[in-house]
């Protein structure tokens, strides 16, 4: 069957465009302060949720709302299922936008806006792939589903519930990564390292008030700031001392005295942990400026400590822990969490992304051996396991094929440190929406979707739907 899956696009062009800005104009970060009993992670998440169950009815798809953690939207009929995985909620949008990120500005053919190349851009050009094939009346013999989570950027709550109470997809592909084919992808750690004080007093040196960075285990903190109590001879000393830092550094930041202490806020830039190195860890920076402060006791600890095992090396090569496959690459270690609160003690929140096959055991018991040196406990594990998917698979095999019809260039298989839906089935890839050459956004502030790219994508999805379920 001769399907121009380009041209079906570009006649709902204009309505893809606008689908796509309405669902990027609503602000689902996660937000557990403002759930609801129907809203269990916020009202603006499940906003999101209920445009795309919306839309999917307005289309004639089923659609199925799963306690306002996930959803899906069905067509087709057949025992065997497609799955599409997608996700509605987004990373905080962070500082120092071009645009108000839930604005959804279109400029110089982009549309900017947190969401829009991670996953609300792909989420709807999946949507409209699903639109085309129903609307051309082409004979299915599987169903297609897809499947809408509500927490994919935190713990996975959605996904999880989603699969207690439905079926597993037969295979299915999740629209999260790159083109061509991501069929493997890292393990991936979050974890935290506590650290208590029993000191009663700050035993001498400039007391640390509190020390903040990062949000996210899966961001680098583009922003930090530390409270300094001190004197009035030190003041002066300590501003011209972090001006000059600053200038080394090539970093922004701010000194606010008030009457007995200075805030220190330093600006980073923020990049997804899968690579660490794309961005500029605020919190790591600020903490080596700390470094040069005669800090009391159990600051003075707990600086060390980080700037010793994590301060430019985002390898574990320091922790002891390093390690690369030939499959997946090295395995990395995002410090994405930096809290100190004095005698209420520390915490160092991690994002570790491991090689298939790395022995995930064996790294733990090596972070807790040099975490208890230094007085750290591991306080908080969590560990999604690797994924990978044969290369001579079916599913691998026909994305390829679609992929090299409709681009005519080399589907190269790669592999990933992101974790995608994907791995929540158990024959799932990524496939797409960032095509070779194009910069990763996801995560990053005026982070942005070309719409060339996106009307591509929805072409591939659309073709790639037909050829699984036909």
């Amino acid at each position: 069957m001769g399907i121009n899956w380009m041209e079906e696009v570009l006649k709902r062009k204009e309505e893809l465009i606008q689908d796509t800005q309405a669902l990027l104009r609503i602000p689902s970060v996660l937000d557990e302060e403002d759930a609801t009993a129907e809203a269990p992670l916020g009202r603006a998440v499940y906003e999101a949720l209920q445009f795309l169950l919306r839309r999917g009815q307005e289309e004639g798809f089923t659609a199925k709302n799963l306690d306002g953690l996930a959803g899906h939207l069905e067509m087709g009929q057949g025992d065997e299922l497609i799955g599409i995985l997608c996700h509605v909620d987004v990373v905080p949008p962070g500082d120092g936008w071009s645009s108000d990120p839930f604005a959804a500005e279109i400029r110089d053919g982009k549309i900017y806006a947190r969401g829009a190349i991670d996953d609300k851009g792909p989420t709807m050009a999946a949507f409209y792939a699903m639109k085309i094939v129903k609307e051309l009346g082409l004979p299915l013999k599987k169903r297609v589903r897809m499947i809408i989570g509500t927490d994919e950027e935190s713990n996975w709550r959605c996904v999880d519930h989603y699969f207690k109470h439905e079926e597993m997809p037969t295979m299915g592909f999740a629209p999260d990564a790159d083109f061509p084919i991501i069929y493997a992808e890292k393990g991936i750690v979050d974890l935290d390292l506590r650290q208590m004080f029993t000191e009663t007093s700050e035993q001498g040196g400039i007391q640390l008030v509190s020390f903040h960075a990062g949000r996210r285990y899966n961001m680098v903190p583009d922003f930090a700031k530390a409270v300094l109590k001190v004197t009035k001879e030190q003041k002066e000393r300590m501003i011209q001392q972090y001006r000059r830092f600053l200038q080394e550094a090539d970093m922004k930041g701010e000194a606010a005295v008030e009457e007995n202490t200075i805030t220190f806020q330093l600006e980073g830039i923020s990049a997804h942990a899968m690579e660490p190195e794309n961005g500029k860890n605020a919190g790591l920076w600020l903490a080596k400026w700390l470094s040069s402060v005669e800090l009391d006791a159990p600051a003075a600890s707990f600086i060390r400590f980080v700037i010793d095992y994590f301060f430019a090396d985002s390898r574990g090569n320091k922790l002891g822990i390093a390690y690369r496959d030939e499959i997946t690459g090295d395995l990395t270690v995002n410090v994405g969490i930096l809290s100190y609160e004095g005698q209420g003690g520390a915490k160092i929140g991690l994002n570790i992304r491991y090689p298939v096959t790395n022995e995930i055991e064996q790294t733990k018991q090596k972070l807790k051996s040099v975490a208890e040196q230094h007085g750290f406990t591991i306080a908080h594990f969590s560990d999604s396991k690797p994924h990978y998917v044969e290369q001579n698979h079916e599913l691998v095999r026909t994305l390829q094929r679609v992929y090299e019809e409709q681009t005519g260039e080399h589907a190269t298989l790669l592999s990933i440190g992101g974790g995608t839906y994907a791995r929540s089935l158990k024959a799932g890839v990524a496939f797409g929406p960032l095509f070779p050459g194009r910069p990763d956004v996801a995560h990053q502030k005026d982070e942005y979707i070309i719409i060339d790219d996106l009307l591509k994508a929805t072409a591939i999805y659309a073709q790639a739907i037909y050829e699984l379920a036909k």
